[in-house]
């Protein structure tokens, strides 16, 4: 077989890191929170693994763990025990960090993406286990790393924070692949409410698992690529790898099983280490074996809302959405509430969808903010919906009410404060205003009555200008009907 008949396959597996949604570290009462506070701030004995400090399991992190390990179609694990993970690095002053490993409190899970041909496809899960984060390096580099650096800090305050581990099977084959694996896997954890996954503020990162496949039957070893926080560091880093995989068994080289580091500047994968460090697993002493019992996770599986792919094809089945809309409406679960909302205050669902994916969620992008912190609520906006639908207020004229009631007027104010009309105009008006429109563009009217307005373009435009002078308060339909019993006139 020559090399350019051999054929390669991806073989990707995805581990993922997400913070979970509490208000104090894993093992001590430290804040969680300390967003825009200064440098080791959040710290305490536990935090710095102090000689005589002890542990104290954060309840509220298993509830947590068990919440996205559901989300995830997990089977939760009891009794599991945490384990210390030694290794010497800067940001972990104890030397060894706390972590549950091979002994998850959630395991067997799955999600489904499509594959590259567009079919449904099974992405195992392996397991969801719970650890402590550390600190954080920050270097004097320009561009923030450690190349060139001439000085490092450590700041501590991440230390300890709850970290949620997500391990795939390898059962992913591209980078697109890969990418749909974490977007759905995110949606579904934001879903349960067991992480706010914000990726700039580092609550989710990725590492990739990447090895080729030939089709001589020869299997290249397990690369393991790091430092990605983005979806599209993700992509770009797997694109790399497989093809720099790819040219190295075309040579008839060996890839070697190392740690890769991606270099999002440079877009490349740097080699960072040849081999695994060993690192020694021992039985957390001061932390008892931690047991779930099946009432608590009957209670906790109750607070589990539906999941996305769900609601989009309840949303598709039911309402008669798209499955573009459903999509866009189900992305977030505050705007698919705000949406549910809205239909249960009498809005009919394909207009009040058409709403939200453009003036709410345009509102919502300028602004930085999330539906609940929208002025608009959904029972106004159900009204402004139904006032259209009912033909009392044309589209134009809506969207200016719309608008007034973003600064939080009620409709009825907005539609006063608009000066928008309910009802349409009454047909002595509108004929007023379609008399002077036609006697200001007689050149037009002679192109119509020629015969030369095939498309109606010229038709188009005069009823163009008498909705911008009627502000859009005269319904299309009435227009049309009063343009064209004039010209017969």
């Amino acid at each position: 077989m020559s090399d350019k008949e051999l054929t390669f396959t991806p073989v990707i597996g995805i581990e993922i890191h997400i913070q979970l949604k509490t208000k104090s570290k894993i093992f001590c009462t430290c804040s969680a929170d300390y967003t825009n506070d200064e440098p080791n701030s959040h710290i305490c004995p536990v935090c710095m693994g102090l000689p005589g400090s002890l542990p104290v399991l954060n309840r509220a992190v298993v509830q947590q763990g068990m919440l996205a390990g559901l989300a995830l179609n997990c089977s939760i694990v009891s009794p599991t025990l945490f384990f210390r993970k030694s290794y010497y690095y800067p940001d972990l002053p104890k030397g060894f960090q706390t972590t549950q490993s091979d002994l998850p409190i959630a395991a067997s899970g799955w999600l489904m993406i499509s594959d590259d041909a567009g079919s449904p496809k099974k992405v195992r899960i392996n397991r969801l286990h719970l650890e402590e984060d550390v600190g954080k390096l920050h270097h004097s580099a320009s561009d923030g790393r450690l190349e060139g650096a001439e000085t490092s800090w450590v700041d501590y305050n991440r230390s300890g924070l709850p970290l949620a581990e997500i391990v795939s099977e390898p059962d992913i084959s591209s980078a697109r692949e890969a990418v749909e694996y974490v977007t759905a896997l995110r949606r579904r954890v934001r879903y349960a409410g067991a992480s706010d996954v914000d990726l700039e503020k580092g609550m989710m990162r990725f590492d990739a698992n990447v090895s080729m496949k030939c089709s001589d039957g020869r299997w290249g070893r397990k690369v393991e690529v790091k430092n990605m926080n983005s979806f599209r560091a993700l992509e770009r880093a797997i694109e790399f790898e497989i093809k720099r995989q790819i040219k190295v068994m075309r040579e008839g080289g060996e890839v070697l099983q190392e740690t890769r580091h991606w270099n999002d500047a440079k877009e490349v994968t740097r080699a960072s280490r040849v081999k695994e460090f060993y690192r020694k697993f021992i039985v957390e002493p001061d932390l008892p074996p931690m047991v779930v019992t099946p009432e608590w996770i009957e209670r906790v599986k109750a607070t589990l809302p539906e999941m996305p792919d769900q609601k989009m094809a309840r949303y598709v089945k039911e309402l008669g959405l798209t499955e573009v809309d459903a999509s866009v409406l189900t992305d977030s679960r505050d705007v698919a509430e705000y949406f549910e909302a809205c239909i249960a205050c009498g809005a009919n669902p394909v207009r009040a969808g058409n709403w939200i994916r453009t003036e709410i969620l345009r509102f919502m992008g300028e602004r930085q903010v999330g539906a609940g912190d929208v002025p608009v609520k959904p029972e106004a906006l159900a009204e402004l919906v139904r006032s259209v639908d009912d033909g009392n207020l044309s589209t134009t004229a809506a969207k200016t009410v719309f608008e007034a009631m973003l600064e939080g007027l009620p409709f009825a104010e907005a539609v006063k404060k608009s000066g928008a009309v309910t009802g349409g105009l009454d047909a002595d008006a509108l004929a007023k205003v379609v008399s002077e429109i036609l006697a200001g563009n007689a050149d037009v009217i002679e192109e119509i009555k020629s015969g030369k307005d095939t498309k109606g373009k010229k038709m188009k435009f005069l009823q163009g200008l008498v909705m911008r002078e009627t502000k859009g308060q005269a319904r299309p339909d009435e227009v049309s009907a009063a343009i064209e019993a004039s010209l017969k006139s």
